[in-house]
C-alpha cells in the first residue's frame, strides 16, 4: 500500500491550511497516512537555520501574515491571524496523537490532529490546556480522559519522529515523505498528488 510519512506540528497554520487535503489526496490514491509529530521548534530549528515566530526579521513575520491570509481565503478555510493562544506549547498535543495511534489506528490520530489544528487556527482554543485537550479527543470520538491520561505513552516516539525528522532533514512542517521524496509545506500538495498518482517504481 502507498504510506505517506506525515511530519506534523499541532500548533503549525500551514499544518492546518493542508490537513485535510492531504486526507483527500489519500482517499483519492487509496494511501495510507502515518501522523508522525515531531519537535520542530525544540529540536529541528537550532539544527536548520529555522527561528520561533517572535525571533525573525519584521519583514519576514509581515509576510507571513499576507501568505495565511491568502491561503484563507483561496481554501475557504477559516484562519485567525493572531489567534488568542499562539505561540502556544504543543507537547501533551503532540503526544496524544503519538498514543491515540497506538491504541486506537491512524485514523483515529489524524481525526485528532485536525481537531487540534481547527482549535488553534478557527476556534480560539488553548491546546496547552488539560481540559482543552480532554474536550477535542471527546469531540473527536474518543474518551478523552483516558487518551489523556495515556498521553506519556507518545513520549519515545515523539523523540524518535524527531529523530527521523532530523535524519530526514526535514526544517518545517508540515512535511510528507513519500516512496523516498520529500515535500516541504502544504503549498507542494500537488506535488505530492502527482507522485501518489506516478506507476510504483
Amino acid at each position: 500500500m502507498k504510506t505517506i510519512r506525515y511530519y506534523l506540528v499541532p500548533k503549525s497554520p500551514w499544518t492546518y491550511l493542508g490537513h485535510e487535503r492531504l486526507l483527500e489526496l489519500a482517499r483519492k490514491h487509496g494511501a495510507a497516512i502515518e501522523p508522525r509529530p515531531f519537535g520542530l521548534t525544540q529540536a529541528v530549528f537550532p539544527i536548520s537555520g529555522g527561528l520561533p515566530l517572535n525571533e525573525r526579521p519584521v519583514q519576514r513575520q509581515a509576510y507571513r501574515l499576507v501568505e495565511l491570509q491568502r491561503w484563507s481565503d483561496y481554501l475557504g478555510l477559516p484562519l485567525t491571524l493572531h489567534p488568542k493562544h499562539f505561540p502556544v506549547d504543543d507537547l501533551a498535543a503532540s503526544k496524544m496523537i503519538i498514543s491515540v495511534a497506538q491504541a486506537h489506528g491512524n485514523d483515529s490520530a489524524l481525526r485528532l490532529a485536525g481537531a487540534m489544528l481547527r482549535a488553534v487556527w478557527a476556534e480560539e482554543r488553548d491546546i496547552a490546556d488539560t481540559d482543552t485537550l480532554i474536550q477535542l479527543a471527546n469531540e473527536s470520538g474518543l474518551n478523552g480522559d483516558a487518551v489523556y491520561a495515556a498521553h506519556e505513552n507518545g513520549a519515545p516516539l515523539l523523540e524518535r519522529y524527531t529523530q527521523e525528522a532530523i535524519d530526514l532533514k526535514v526544517f518545517g512542517a508540515p512535511w510528507y515523505e513519500y516512496n523516498g521524496e520529500s515535500f516541504w509545506g502544504q503549498d507542494r500538495l500537488d506535488f505530492l498528488d502527482r507522485a501518489l498518482a506516478a506507476p510504483a517504481r
